[in-house]
């Protein structure tokens, strides 16, 4: 993507690391939830990729070709179950938007072989449908603040009869929970502010 070296090796670490947390998370559950965690471990390390600084590693001109195939392809396994709703929904959201970055992205990386002028020229010119990209910042500015919520503690629950704090309700980070769902959510989220960031490049 055309942000700073500095914030495109960040994105590239932050989603890197989430792509292997999901990939860990393939290994145990149901077999739906196996499935959703290969799905995301796909989406964290495709935007690993797509964040890799080109002023310091330019990719090959056909790279926006691989994401697009394989970002539609995923996006084509995720249709039917985004049918019934829930988080499927979001991976069909989520690819397509990768499918979209990445054809964006061609002319600035179809022009790095034409020397300099040319390389300038394609990444000025680069770049999606505004209204489209508005919207998909929008969908991701309200996943990000949804999913960041959630990690918020819940609100202590005083019992009747008793005053001062206790121990959190159910939803909160109090005992009972192995912390993994939280951080399941972290990572979520992580690939969220990923996405709102890259598509603040377009």
């Amino acid at each position: 993507m055309h942000g700073g070296a500095s914030t495109g090796w960040l994105l590239m670490v932050l989603c890197a690391v989430s792509g292997a947390y999901c990939l860990l998370r393939t290994r145990t559950g149901t077999p739906r939830e196996r499935r959703t965690a290969r799905s995301e471990a796909l989406m964290g390390f495709g935007m690993a990729a797509m964040a890799v600084p080109a002023a310091v590693l330019p990719p090959p001109g056909w790279a926006w070709a691989v994401y697009a195939v394989l970002f539609g392809a995923a996006a084509l396994r995720a249709l039917r179950p985004a049918l019934r709703g829930g988080h499927h929904l979001h991976h069909l959201v989520g690819s397509l938007a990768m499918v979209y970055m990445a054809v964006a992205m061609a002319p600035a990386m179809t022009g790095n072989g034409g020397g300099g002028h040319a390389g300038h020229g394609a990444t000025a010119g680069a770049g999606g449908i505004p209204v489209l990209t508005v919207a998909l910042l929008v969908y991701y500015a309200f996943y990000v603040l949804g999913s960041a919520g959630r990690l918020l503690p819940a609100a202590a629950v005083t019992p009747a009869g008793r005053t001062g704090a206790v121990g959190r309700g159910p939803g909160g980070f109090g005992g009972g929970t192995d912390g993994r769902p939280e951080l399941t959510t972290a990572c979520r989220l992580t690939m969220g502010i990923g996405m709102f960031a890259m598509l603040l490049t377009l």
